[in-house]
């Protein structure tokens, strides 16, 4: 207890329960421990926020809550998900019997304790202690990736898990973890494999199809993904890659589907209802987009979790039914929002969208016109995205409803359609946004055949023999358009056919450096911000 005492020193804890003689029972327990500083919250919506925006050494955590249908396993794989629990916290869920071996299980998947109760102080003592031994022995991984040398944390692991020393099986899956944030596909997937055979776990297998998908190999990962959901039908993080894959396919119907299925198991989950939220918002189940965003911005529009988008979709909504009190009510907490971010590009536009909806309802057609021209000037702008684009064309077409003329609509939307529409599902999903105005629907669709027509001409070229004229063709093509897919056509010929082209290395630079400005996310299709945050995934750094 002494050299726990020690080593607890300085720790910060925070105790989630809603009975106040728990929560006093278990301060004074970490207290005796050696711990100094005791936070202490009585609901999960409280606990949330002080999560958000404080690092803690400790969290205990009930798991029934009486006067809420989630729970504390809720509550942690909404933040582990979301990637704000930072690995190196302990967080202990504490139970009863009743509910032990859900937590068990969960423990496991997600590399943390439970506490049974009844619980006295060397079987809190114990946990923590365990724990805390885990954090020393992993200590110079835990080093390596402070320091960002993400190379070498990835060696350590891989090294422990293969002589299979202590703690093996948490080292390979941080492991896995960081190959994948290198880029290294198939050798995260090599280390899933190899975890999944010595033991068979759903977050390894689920590993697997997060390696597959990031490698660009959709088959293999919904394969994977099939058989762990017949295996974990309750498995939720197993739906959200599942929707995904479907989503980045063009099968939208079977998207929503999923991810209706992943709403259905986890209910309060904040991310989970924005994104199926968003999914029925472009198949234009407007009652569904409705509920769902709602009851996302009830539950968290002060949380971290909480994408601004889903105001933005809920402001358009609210627009068609003329609910002007509604659409006031996005804009107040947009406006909200952006004086805290006021050097945030993508809060300026998502404001600038709902004030062109705000100002249509008043009948302010200059003050419209001259919001949506401001618009129009970033779209040529790095950080203007797939998302503005979908919000810009959905603008667009809603104006256009209204009978409000811009001579310039149609060009604006040749040219949005000529960036990003990169695969079947990005076009699909622009056009989705545009069928309010069918006209501009058909530009879109126009769009993405004059992108594969572009392609295919200059394939045809690099197969006749002429690979360097294929290569500067699709490049200037690129850096005319900024289209994802052209630049890594380009890329691909380049590097297929490089001992041909005499100027390779300057033309690659060239257009390397154009991806890294223009094509941030290639050609995958995003729901909302928080789209690339992996479920199944680990905060690697606090």
């Amino acid at each position: 207890m002494r050299g726990l005492a020690a080593d607890m020193h300085n720790c910060q804890a925070l105790i989630i329960d809603a009975n106040p003689t728990s929560r006093s029972i278990l301060s004074g327990m970490l207290q005796d421990l050696g711990v100094t500083t005791v936070v202490q919250a009585g609901k999960l919506a409280d606990a949330r926020k002080v999560l958000e925006n404080r690092v803690f050494d400790v969290v205990l955590c009930d798991y029934h809550f009486d006067d809420s249908a989630v729970s504390g396993q809720d509550l942690l794989e909404d933040l582990r998900r979301a990637q704000i629990l930072p690995f190196s916290t302990v967080f202990v869920m504490v139970t009863a019997e009743a509910s032990y071996a859900k937590v068990a299980e969960a423990a496991e998947s997600a590399l943390d304790s439970y506490l049974l109760k009844p619980h006295n102080s060397h079987s809190l003592a114990e946990r923590l202690h365990l724990a805390r031994h885990r954090k020393k022995v992993l200590k110079h991984i835990f080093q390596a990736i402070e320091e960002d040398d993400f190379e070498h944390a990835a060696k350590l692991c891989v090294s422990r898990f293969n002589k299979r020393e202590e703690y093996w099986l948490y080292a390979a899956r941080i492991g896995a973890e960081l190959l994948l944030r290198l880029g290294r596909h198939d050798d995260a997937r090599q280390l899933f494999e190899a975890i999944r055979q010595a033991k068979a776990l759903p977050w390894a297998k689920l590993g697997i199809a997060r390696a597959h998908m990031e490698a660009g190999q959709h088959g293999p990962a919904k394969r994977t993904l099939e058989s762990l959901i017949s295996d974990n039908p309750t498995y939720a993080d197993a739906f959200d890659i599942m929707g995904r894959a479907q989503l980045e396919q063009g099968d939208f119907e079977a998207a929503f589907e999923t991810y209706q299925r992943a709403v259905d198991i986890t209910p309060s989950s904040i991310g989970r209802l924005q994104k199926l939220g968003m999914m029925a918002f472009y198949l234009g189940k407007t009652d569904i987009a409705t509920r769902m965003l709602e009851r996302a911005t009830t539950l968290g529009v002060s949380s971290k979790m909480y994408d601004y988008q889903t105001l933005v979709m809920l402001a358009q909504m609210r627009f068609e039914k003329k609910d002007s009190k509604g659409v006031q009510r996005c804009l107040d907490t947009l406006s909200h929002a952006f004086d805290k971010q006021q050097n945030s590009g993508r809060l300026r536009r998502l404001l600038q969208t709902v004030q062109v909806l705000q100002q249509m309802q008043h009948r302010q057609v200059a003050e419209v016109v001259r919001l949506v021209k401001s618009l129009s000037d970033d779209m040529s702008e790095p950080d203007f995205d797939f998302e503005a684009a979908c919000n810009m064309l959905g603008l667009l077409a809603r104006l256009k409803a209204t009978e409000l003329e811009l001579p310039d609509a149609d060009g604006w939307i040749q040219k949005l359609a000529a960036r990003f529409c990169v695969s079947k599902a990005s076009s699909e999903l622009l056009a989705c946004t545009a069928r309010l105005h069918p006209p501009y629907e058909e530009a879109v669709r126009v769009g993405h055949a004059s992108i594969g027509t572009l392609a295919e001409q200059a394939m045809t070229h690099a197969l006749a023999g002429s690979p360097g004229s294929a290569a500067k063709s699709l490049f200037m093509q690129g850096a005319k358009t900024y289209n994802a897919k052209l630049l890594d056509l380009a890329d691909m010929v380049l590097n297929r056919y490089r001992e041909q082209i005499p100027d390779a290395n300057s033309l690659a630079e060239m257009i390397q450096e154009l991806r890294g400005r223009y094509c941030r996310h290639g050609a995958h299709v995003q729901l909302g911000k928080n789209a690339a945050r992996q479920s199944g995934g680990l905060r690697l750094k606090s």
